[in-house]
């Protein structure tokens, strides 16, 4: 089957949704745009012959856990015990775990709840050998990986760039131990963010050339995350070719763990505009937090698109705008004492009023599970769209989830 003989779910328009009957402030996932997400994995997982499993740093919702496994996501990949727990409890599939470091403390509970071990080090694998070790005598069935490093990334900021300059994550060709391989029956690279396949087959180039001779003696490899199979335009055929060549070629078990590509385009922030101040350019402070709610604005940095506003003409020419958009500009900012918790600045086709709801996009992946309690700020809700129009509001937040995380 081709991509273009895929008959995908049906989206809701976003025209037809009313906004303003949702309640302010929202993390809202559309449930019809994660399913159309989920059909393109699906046929990447079934073309490709690669296992698709979801990474929670990107995506952790598990209300939506449920509408995964109906399209063969069998497995999560987790970065701590938190995540491993959840995993086990809620994705209830395989567990695959990989963290630059496990402590003392944490291992032997991580060690009892992974199906897929990675090491970044060659130090961490000795030091906790034994443990697996006496686990497998015991029965316990686990496979473990060593995290390599290829020294080669197409990654355009720093600071997702896991391929950097003297990077902490991973063993370049030069310290790697083969010695030190019994036990070992895989290998994990984790290079791209957001990238297209092109990168990826680039990047498996690299992979060979570096560590080609340690590949017969593997039973699977783990690709990592970063590959934006769902983003519009994304080349899915040459994915599906790439994965099928390198499993060929090698005789091993591809897996692909991705997290954005779950929540692409899935959703929105909510937010409400709770006054308009004016000092030389008119200001709309939100019910929402930029440093709070959606910290890679500032990380990144990047400027997230609001449904129906556009940009100042300074900004024209980066991005395209809305039409229709008048000339209304206003600072977006949030409520927290942080002077720089501001978004940027808009236009819109109206002046904005108490009440007025703003709504930013593409705010699924990533963004929700980086949030804070900053300031004490209401934290938003967590929803689903469902297909039908009805809204599920599934998570609300108040002081007892403020004074938890505090002690």
């Amino acid at each position: 089957m081709t991509v273009s003989d895929l008959v995908l779910p049906e989206v809701t328009p976003v025209e037809s949704i009313d906004f303003a009957a949702i309640p302010s402030p929202a993390f809202v996932l559309d449930e019809s745009r994660l399913r159309r997400n989920l059909a393109l994995i699906q046929h990447v997982q079934r073309e490709s012959g690669a296992q698709i499993i979801v990474a929670f740093k990107g995506f952790s919702m598990w209300s939506a856990f449920p509408v995964l496994r109906e399209y063969g996501i069998t497995g999560a990949t987790a970065s701590s015990l938190n995540e491993a727990i959840l995993a086990k409890e809620e994705m209830q599939g395989e567990v695959h775990v990989y963290a630059p470091a496990y402590s003392a403390e944490d291992f032997p509970r991580i060690l009892e709840l992974a199906d897929h071990l990675v090491f970044n080090s060659f130090s961490q694998w000795a030091r906790f050998r034994p443990q697996v070790e006496a686990a497998r005598a015991a029965g316990k069935t686990v496979h473990v990986g060593i995290r390599v490093n290829p020294e080669y990334a197409e990654v355009e900021t720093d600071l997702y760039n896991p391929a950097g300059p003297y990077s902490r994550l991973g063993v370049t060709r030069r310290e790697f131990r083969d010695d030190l391989l019994d036990g070992v029956d895989g290998l994990h690279f984790h290079t791209l963010c957001e990238k297209d396949s092109d990168t990826l087959e680039r990047t498996l180039e690299v992979l060979e050339r570096n560590f080609g001779e340690f590949l017969p003696r593997m039973q699977w490899v783990n690709f990592g995350g970063g590959h934006l199979m769902t983003r519009e335009g994304y080349d899915l055929p040459r994915l599906i070719r790439v994965v099928r060549a390198f499993r060929e070629k090698w005789g091993v078990h591809v897996i692909l763990e991705p997290g954005s590509a779950f929540g692409w385009q899935t959703g929105w922030l909510v937010s409400s505009v709770l006054d308009v101040v004016h000092n030389v350019k008119d200001a709309a402070l939100l019910d929402v937090s930029v440093s709070a709610h959606m910290p890679d604005v500032l990380e990144m940095p990047y400027r997230p698109r609001i449904l129906g506003a556009g940009d100042p003409p300074e900004l024209d020419h980066h991005r395209e705008t809305d039409s229709g958009v008048g000339g209304h500009p206003y600072l977006i900012g949030g409520t927290t004492c942080l002077a720089g918790d501001v978004v940027g600045e808009y236009v819109f086709d109206r002046p904005l009023d108490v009440g007025d709801r703003v709504v930013f996009d593409d705010m699924i992946h990533y963004t929700m599970v980086k949030t804070t309690f900053f300031n004490g700020v209401k934290h938003p809700d967590i929803g689903i769209l469902h297909p039908d129009g009805a809204y599920e509001r599934v998570k609300t937040f108040g002081y007892e989830e403020f004074r938890a995380k505090l002690s």
